[in-house]
């Protein structure tokens, strides 16, 4: 093979194995989470380190995930041909790979300040290595998982305060709370592909069924509370808060159709809403600020 074409084949396999949109996704709310939460002039260095090192911590947990779920990967559709199960690349070099930028990247939180640091390694841990082997044993794995989900944002707000702050953790109460109905319509999409890997998802042995429709939809009406909180505890003003209720009540819209209908087109529209939701409640929380 050409040497530039191995290199590029190889860039691509180290994209797969980061899951470049996801960690992308993490670096977005992490800076977002800084702008909001900063009292003083931004600073650039500081939003650097924030995206360099969500970047790459996020990357090794994924490489992480992917050496644990490489067997797994191997009898579904979606995942047979990322490099490990495909067989373009073997467990130690991949291992090495995300210890090299897992490393990397805890040191650059770690140069914010040491709570930075501390939050970034919990979430790569508990998504590699907690989140990750329960998929097989419980649905409940969802709770670590969603704890792993939503650290980006304390850490944003703990690099632009040096602490967790009250506003930190109601942002993370409602990623976390986010991350119920994200999770579940893609598992209810990829429910038939999760059975033949033994991973357990739904929030119910059923499946696509009643029951984990009803409990997809009381998770995501829980968000529209939570983002009253901001407000409660002096974090929003009155016209940001009802940007976000009205942004609950429409996502929440998307469950409830879920729950009448019971259709993979329905989760499709359920999980592109929660890709439009956060953004959308981030970029409103740091244009009032700024505005």
């Amino acid at each position: 093979m050409h040497p530039v074409k191995t290199i590029q084949s190889r860039l691509a396999d180290y994209t797969q194995l980061i899951k470049l949109r996801l960690s992308f996704l993490v670096v977005f709310s992490a800076s977002m989470a800084y702008l909001w939460a900063t009292q003083r002039h931004v600073d650039p260095l500081t939003i650097w380190l924030l995206s360099i090192g969500g970047f790459l911590i996020t990357g090794a947990a994924n490489t992480f995930n992917q050496v644990i779920e490489k067997d797994s990967d191997k009898l579904m559709k979606r995942t047979l041909t990322r490099p490990l199960p495909d067989g373009r690349m073997g467990v130690t070099e991949a291992l090495i790979f995300g210890i090299v930028i897992g490393s990397a990247g805890a040191l650059c939180l770690f140069k914010i300040n040491m709570l930075c640091g501390l939050l970034g390694l919990s979430a790569m841990l508990i998504y590699a290595f907690i989140y990750t082997p329960l998929k097989k044993v419980t649905p409940l794995t969802i709770v670590p998982g969603a704890v792993a989900g939503s650290l980006p944002v304390v850490i944003g707000c703990v690099a632009a305060t040096g602490s967790i702050t009250v506003g930190a953790v109601i942002l993370f109460a409602i990623q976390f709370i986010w991350q119920f109905p994200h999770t579940w319509s893609i598992a209810w999409l990829l429910d038939d592909e999760y059975h033949k890997a033994g991973i357990r998802m739904l929030p119910t042995a059923g499946g696509r069924n009643k029951a984990s429709a009803i409990i997809i939809l009381l998770s995501t009406f829980l968000i529209i509370p939570a983002g009253l909180l901001l407000y409660m505890y002096q974090s929003a003003g009155v016209n940001v808060t009802w940007l976000l209720v009205l942004a609950g009540v429409g996502f929440s819209g998307f469950a409830y159709k879920l729950y009448t209908d019971r259709t993979n087109k329905n989760a499709l529209r359920l999980m592109f809403s929660s890709f439009a939701y956060l953004p959308f409640v981030l970029m409103v929380l740091v244009l009032a600020k700024f505005l």
